[in-house]
């Protein structure tokens, strides 16, 4: 076993609930590797009361914490967003500075990502990125995401299709590694509650059939207001509850620009509604897989909609173009972010007809043991000196 001293330090960044979640046996794995030290830094709404304090999570998990780095101290005006992003550049700038590590690993595409993969490429630090080669036309997050592909130095897609988007991008293939998801992966490995400890667990009775539903605001320029979105989204859902009697698990948006407003129209439709709806800030990841698996419909517009609900086989209602450009498998049903198209989207997905087709869905992510696919590549990885040369691009010659 190799000494503490020729371990390489790896920079592991999370700054939302879900991410920490796709996260998590990744950092599990590097915190068993005798090749790496990883530093896990927390970032973002885990750091905000306003989005539920989720470092909690990580804390409980008994994960070591190398730095909080609080980004959201600019409110919700129109600088609000750049002003986070050009704090978040100096902020982790000077932490790589300080601490000069020998990599840094980042998931996904929200701006705070963006930024910090941003600092670690001026500072000389080797990105390595998972889940680049994603396309979500209805959300900034999609030119995050690519800007993100083209600083990194190591690249984890989740599917094949786009493993070749990251390569036809100008990525090395051999720098590209088509590992699964992570998502695929929690559902097909982590325990989950039984019915009963789940419903115990947030205190709503889960014994009737009912929709598990995230919606987030949609931040591409063009993106319709994300309350009148909502409001679109709350009035199909009573529709449908008189029609049917469909109960509703809401969990509360992300940190995004009109998240508040969605979070605050979820909490005052929620209390009115009590007899057959709750609201949550945060499930954690064990608890939002366990009512996945339990739902009649996972409804909304969140990445777990289009992603992990193929694993599970339950039907899904993609609303709006938040997750335009993502593949969608057979057991999603995707519809405009208005009231009647939403409210006939639910009804199709409750259909018999509908859920047996959902439950012959075959996830396109599933690439086995993806955390350990991912550790095992960087343990080689953070050791080759040319992984700090600088990149060419590849234009397939």
């Amino acid at each position: 076993m190799q000494q503490s001293s020729e371990k390489k330090r790896l920079a592991v960044i999370t700054g939302t609930r879900a991410e920490y979640g796709l996260l998590r046996p990744v950092i599990f794995k590097l915190l068993k590797s005798d090749k790496i030290i990883p530093l896990v830094i927390v970032t973002g709404a885990h750091l905000s009361a306003q989005y539920g304090q989720t470092v909690g999570e990580i804390e409980a998990d008994g994960v070591p914490i190398a730095a909080r780095i609080d980004i959201l101290r600019f409110g919700d005006g129109p600088l609000a967003l750049p002003d986070t992003v050009a704090y978040t550049i100096r902020e982790f700038a000077r932490w790589f500075e300080a601490e000069r590590p020998d990599g840094v690993l980042v998931l996904g595409d929200r701006y705070e990502i963006f930024a910090a993969a941003q600092a670690a490429a001026m500072m000389g630090v080797p990105i390595a990125h998972i889940s680049g080669g994603d396309v979500t036309l209805g959300a900034a997050d999609d030119y995050y995401r690519h800007c993100i592909t083209k600083m990194a130095s190591l690249h984890f897609p989740s599917c094949e299709e786009y493993a070749r988007r990251v390569i036809r991008m100008g990525e090395d293939p051999r720098r590209v590694f088509n590992v699964g998801g992570l998502g695929d992966e929690n559902i097909r490995t982590m325990p989950k509650l039984t019915r009963a400890e789940l419903a115990g667990s947030i205190d709503f009775d889960l014994e009737r059939p009912f929709g598990l539903v995230t919606f987030h605001p949609e931040t591409a320029a063009c993106a319709p207001p994300a309350a009148v979105q909502m409001d679109s989204l709350l009035a199909a859902m009573e529709d449908v509850h008189a029609e049917t009697g469909l109960r509703y698990v809401v969990t509360k948006a992300n940190a995004d620009a009109g998240g508040a407003d969605i979070n605050a129209r979820i909490d005052a439709w929620a209390a009115g509604h009590a007899g057959y709806a709750a609201a949550y800030t945060s499930l954690g990841v064990r608890r939002y897989l366990s009512a996945m698996q339990y739902a009649a419909v996972v409804a909304g517009n969140s990445s777990s909609g289009v992603v992990e609900t193929p694993t599970f086989g339950v039907p899904a209602v993609n609303i709006g173009a938040r997750q335009a450009g993502r593949i969608v498998c057979p057991n999603v049903l995707c519809c405009p972010a208005q009231r009647e198209a939403i409210a006939q989207a639910l009804r199709t997905a409750l259909t018999p007809e509908f859920a047996a087709q959902a439950r012959r869905t075959v996830s396109p992510y599933n690439g086995g043991d993806t955390s350990g696919r991912i550790v095992a590549v960087l343990e080689k990885a953070l050791f080759c000196p040319e992984l700090t040369a600088p990149k060419g691009f590849y234009d397939g010659n």
